[in-house]
């Protein structure tokens, strides 16, 4: 499984022929050093419906004659405009020619805006356990810190987390640790923060903080590359 991080909260994952992308924000991200033109991919896989989760999805769909994959409401959103969308639900996991997809809880928020600035609503938010290739990734979307993350790290046998830690909209560097320790995952990478001023952190004192307590994190550049 190879795994290219683009910034922010998106991730791109190549096994095989297939190549996934999953919450793509290239667009208007600051971090992003690749334009959705040099981006192939077969699907695209949504967390939840905010801009800075979704406003490259119809385009690199419609690109690539990519199916989107996101929970029905938000899918059911986005076919309306013209793209091919798999619906799924919290709990539900289905087997796509890439590998098998599950959803978990997070908490958060998920909606849209109408061209007219009327907030839609896009169904619950969630979190993503992708398996490909024999490994697993929990990608958690937007989230707080929740108890069950201590199932979602008994249930699955995690090689690799992607969890939030910008704080104000989602965990800090200090539950994302906690999170951290639950899951139990082979690696850790932070993400969601210093898109923006207010979602500032420092990534690398966050993997010191889960070396110290025998944790291995990894801070991954936009660009960057990781195979697991």
């Amino acid at each position: 499984m190879d795994i290219v991080y683009h910034g922010h909260s998106c991730i791109q994952v190549t096994q095989g022929n297939y190549s996934v992308i999953i919450d793509p924000f290239l667009t208007g991200n600051p971090l992003a050093i690749e334009r959705i033109e040099q981006v192939k991919v077969q699907y695209i896989l949504l967390t939840h419906g905010h801009s800075d989760h979704i406003t490259d999805a119809i385009p690199l769909a419609k690109q690539n004659n990519a199916p989107i994959i996101a929970v029905e409401e938000l899918a059911i959103h986005l076919g309306h405009q013209g793209i091919q969308a798999e619906p799924m639900h919290v709990g539900g996991a289905w087997n796509f020619p890439f590998g098998r997809v599950f959803l978990t809880p997070a908490l958060h928020t998920s909606s849209s805006l109408s061209e007219e600035g009327k907030v839609i609503y896009t169904g619950s938010p969630v979190g993503i356990i992708l398996q490909m290739g024999g490994a697993t990734l929990y990608h958690a979307g937007d989230t707080g810190l929740f108890g069950d993350m201590r199932l979602i790290g008994e249930r699955f046998d995690i090689d690799i987390a992607f969890l939030p830690i910008g704080g104000r909209f989602t965990m800090d560097p200090g539950d994302a640790a906690i999170a951290s320790e639950w899951l139990g995952a082979g690696c850790v990478v932070p993400i969601h923060y210093n898109t923006f001023p207010v979602i500032k952190q420092d990534a690398p004192s966050f993997v010191h903080m889960l070396q110290q307590k025998g944790l291995t994190g990894k801070v991954l550049s936009p660009g960057e590359h990781l195979t697991i």
